[in-house]
C-alpha cells in the first residue's frame, strides 16, 4: 500500500553540482536552510550576501548593484532605535555605527559581484509576492527595519512583475556568466503574517512566474522543493512548534531529494566521507587524554589530510591536541 504521493524527480544531466562548482544561494530563508547543507558538507559556496530576501525585487536590486558594482553612501542609509540600517539590506547588517554600515554593504556588495562571476550554479529561492513600498522614496524595500507601518503600502506583486523581474535577474546574471546554471525554487515556509489566502495567493504567484522563465536549454530550472513539503509532508510533524517553519527532519528530506537530483555520485560518494569526518570531529569522548581517543584523533587527522591532498579549498575545523 502506497501511503504517500511522490513528486517525481530525476537526476539532473545539465551540469549537475560537483566538489569543483561553485555556488551562491540568494533569497529567503529557506535558502540558507539549504545554504548550511552545502556549507556543512564542505562545497565551494556562498549565500544570501546582503542578507535574507523575501521576495523578487529585492534579489533583482542586490544582482543589479552587485554586477554594478554600486557604492553605497549616507544617503543609502537611515538611523532608527539607535542602530543604522539600509532598506535593501537584512537587519543581520544593521550597526551601531553608519561606518561600520558602509563598510559591510560595500564590502558584501564587492563580494556579490566576484560571486555572480565566478559562480558554476546560483540557486534563488523566493518567499514572497508580498512587498512594502516605502511612501516617502516610492521604492520597494527589501527590508521596513520596523520603521512604522503607515510609511509603507502593502502590496502584491503580479505574475507579469515576477516575471520581469525574473527576467530581468536572469539576463544581469548571463550577461556576465553566459554559462551558469540557475536554480529556482520557491521556499515551503509560510507567511502567514500576511494572512491564509494572500499566503497562498502569493506562492501561486511566484509559482506561475517562475513557470514563465524556465528553460533548460538555457540552463534555467526549477526545483519544487515547495510541492515536497505540500505534497509529500502533508503533516504538521514535518514542522517546528510555529507551524510555519520545516522542521529540521523535514529539510533533511528535501536536502536527501535534491542531492539526489542535483549533485552527482562522486560528490555523493564524497559527501559520505565528509559526514564520517564532521561526526568524528564533534565527537566528545569521556576520558579525552586516553590512548584509545588519541589514535582515534591520529585517524581522523589522517583522513582530513588526505582528503584535502584531493580538495586543497576544504576547510575542517580542527580542535583536536594530540597528547
Amino acid at each position: 500500500m502506497n501511503l504517500q504521493t511522490q513528486v517525481p524527480l530525476k537526476k539532473e544531466a545539465y551540469n549537475p553540482i560537483s566538489y569543483t562548482s561553485k555556488i551562491s544561494l540568494l533569497g529567503s530563508c529557506f535558502s540558507e536552510n539549504i545554504g548550511d547543507k552545502l556549507a556543512y558538507f564542505k562545497f565551494q559556496s556562498n549565500q544570501n550576501p546582503l542578507g535574507i530576501l523575501f521576495h523578487p525585487k529585492a534579489i533583482e536590486t542586490l544582482v543589479t548593484h552587485a554586477i554594478n558594482k554600486k557604492e553605497y553612501t549616507d544617503k543609502d542609509i537611515f538611523f532608527l532605535n539607535e542602530r543604522w540600517h539600509c532598506f535593501e539590506a537584512h537587519s543581520s547588517l544593521s550597526a551601531t555605527t553608519k561606518e561600520e554600515l558602509l563598510y559591510r554593504l560595500n564590502q558584501q556588495i564587492n563580494s556579490a559581484n566576484k560571486q555572480l562571476h565566478q559562480s558554476t550554479h546560483i540557486i534563488i529561492t523566493l518567499g514572497t509576492a508580498w512587498a512594502y513600498r516605502f511612501i516617502e522614496s516610492d521604492t520597494i524595500v527589501a527590508n521596513c527595519h520596523k520603521v512604522p507601518q503607515k510609511k509603507f503600502l502593502k502590496e502584491i506583486l503580479s505574475v507579469d512583475a515576477i516575471t520581469e523581474s525574473l527576467e530581468g535577474i536572469i539576463a544581469l546574471i548571463k550577461s556576465i556568466n553566459s554559462e551558469v546554471t540557475i536554480l529556482l525554487t520557491v521556499s515551503p515556509i509560510r507567511h502567514l503574517k500576511d494572512g491564509f489566502i494572500q499566503n497562498q495567493q502569493s506562492k501561486s504567484h511566484l509559482l506561475a512566474a517562475i513557470h514563465q522563465v524556465i528553460e533548460s536549454r538555457n540552463c534555467i530550472h526549477y526545483f519544487p522543493s515547495y510541492e515536497i513539503v505540500m505534497d509529500e509532508l502533508r503533516d504538521y510533524r514535518f514542522y517546528k512548534e510555529d507551524m510555519i517553519h520545516p522542521n529540521k527532519t523535514a529539510i533533511n528530506y528535501i536536502w536527501e531529494k535534491f542531492s539526489n537530483t542535483w549533485i552527482t555520485a562522486e560528490a555523493l560518494k564524497n559527501m559520505n566521507e565528509i559526514e564520517s569526518i564532521q561526526r568524528g570531529i564533534n565527537h566528545r569522548p569521556f576520558n579525552s587524554e586516553s590512548e584509545q581517543y588519541q589514535q582515534f584523533i591520529k585517524g581522523i587527522q589522517k583522513r582530513i589530510v588526505l582528503f584535502k591532498e584531493q580538495y586543497p579549498f576544504i576547510k575542517f575545523d580542527n580542535i583536536f591536541s594530540l597528547k
